[in-house]
Parts: C-alpha cells; sequence; structure tokens
C-alpha cells in the first residue's frame, strides 16, 4: 500500500505543528523557572497558533 504525497504533506505539517507547539510551551516553562513565577500560559496547538512572530505558510 503506497502512501501518496498529500498524505505524507499532511503528515509533516501535522508533526511540525505539533513541534512548534512543543518548542514554544519549553521556552515558556524555561522563561517562568528563570523568573520564579508560575507558566499561567494555555497549552497545546491552539497557544502556539496564536503566538506572534510565528511563520504561518
Amino acid at each position: 500500500m503506497a502512501v501518496n504525497t498529500k498524505d505524507k504533506d499532511q503528515r509533516k505539517a501535522r508533526l511540525a505543528e505539533a513541534l512548534r507547539a512543543n518548542l514554544v510551551k519549553r521556552k515558556t516553562q524555561a522563561r517562568s523557572r528563570r523568573t520564579g513565577k508560575p507558566d499561567t500560559r494555555p497549552d497545546g496547538l491552539a497557544a502556539a497558533a496564536d503566538e506572534p512572530g510565528t511563520d504561518r505558510r
């Protein structure tokens, strides 16, 4: 069973989005640890989509 290009592209896009969301979460956690304040930002893909300066193609 061959996987077509569209399915591969969709999977790549989903994985890239999850990776960006994870990076945002980890950066936020690192910042909160440095300042000693609790992390109050929302988690997940919705939070990553709201980040200013992210490249959305």
